[in-house]
């Protein structure tokens, strides 16, 4: 069952300046130069319910345009979407009860007051019973440590306690469908870890739709097996990450440390990129040559030490994706 529906998704501005070299000129105050800007161009794809998909590209693609209008904070110029059998920005005030965001570092909790007070002001916001509600903080206090600082002011929280009192907040009225937004941004790696096993729990035992938009793959490699990736507006890749990697990750590395030396290393059809003292560095496309094919090769004729098989990182993948701007098929 799809949880969203995008058909042909534009989202255009028009944006004002001055004309150059007209500074100061009546002309320029009342003839500015205007232009429409293309953030998001015929995007088109289905989310179905429980997936957690990766919404991946530089600053610029487009992203946070998708989301606002996923979220219903922007219209779109043309096009169709379909939230959980919504239209986000024609529906809101029901829609908004049904969904829960969390953006990066812009809180939704109220700064002066203590964290558990800003969540006990979301109860009657959301118009959730009190006894469902109380079941789920405690359920989010524990899965998220929350405890220590329950009663401390918002201002005074750290990064990484404030996006786990954040998240704790977007999903108190039990919505269906999230959308995170860098959740993981600037936090420490002990941070990023507890908030990640945290999406994994609420994605995987409760079933919760969750669209994320990060530039710390990472979170990708951990929490994700579907990946979009937009480039200009536009969506580059929409698939499996373990497609993305075959098709467009074709250079692995093959190291090798040999247990003693030897003059000649080369295999047949494949010298080392790479050679110093007692190390060695294969490059193969994993492609047409599998690496135990390579490791075979070798055992006969080379006492060896250590081997490790090296693949490019997802990083270097969607670099390369951009570097070439390969459209999916």
């Amino acid at each position: 069952m799809a949880m969203i529906e995008v058909r042909n998704l534009v989202k255009t501005f028009s944006v004002t300046r001055r004309r150059p070299g007209l500074w100061g000129t009546v002309q320029n105050l009342f003839a500015p130069e205007r232009r429409l800007v293309t953030a998001v161009e015929q995007v088109n794809f289905d989310m179905r319910e429980g997936e957690l998909v990766g919404y991946l590209g530089p600053n610029g693609a487009g992203k946070s345009t998708t989301i606002k209008m996923l979220t219903g904070l922007l219209v779109p110029t043309s096009g169709e979407l379909r939230v959980d059998g919504f239209v986000p920005w024609r529906d809101r005030s029901r829609y908004v009860a049904r969904i829960g965001a969390v953006f990066g570092q812009r809180t939704t909790l109220w700064w002066d007051l203590p964290v558990i007070e800003s969540f006990e002001l979301l109860q009657p916001m959301y118009r959730v019973p009190p006894e469902r509600f109380r079941r789920s903080l405690d359920t989010f206090v524990e899965l998220l440590e929350l405890g220590e600082f329950l009663n401390t002011p918002v201002r005074s929280l750290s990064l990484g306690q404030r996006m786990r009192a954040d998240l704790c907040a977007a999903l108190l009225h039990e919505p269906r469908l999230v959308f995170l937004d860098e959740p993981t941004i600037g936090l420490d790696v002990v941070a990023k870890e507890r908030i990640r096993q945290f999406i994994q729990h609420i994605n995987r035992e409760r079933g919760v739709t969750i669209l994320l938009t990060t530039h710390d793959l990472s979170d990708v490699e951990r929490l994700c097996e579907r990946v979009m990736i937009l480039d200009h507006g536009r969506v580059l890749y929409d698939g499996t990450l373990a497609t993305l990697n075959h098709r467009f990750e074709s250079d692995w590395s093959l190291v090798v440390t040999f247990a003693e030396p030897y003059e000649d290393v080369s295999l047949p059809g494949l010298a080392p990129v790479q050679q110093e003292n007692l190390r060695a560095v294969y490059h193969f496309d994993h492609r047409q040559v599998a690496a135990a094919d390579l490791i075979q090769q070798l055992l006969p004729r080379f006492r060896i030490a250590d081997l490790e098989v090296r693949r490019p990182s997802l990083e270097e993948t969607i670099r390369r994706i951009y570097n070439e701007r390969l459209l999916h098929s």
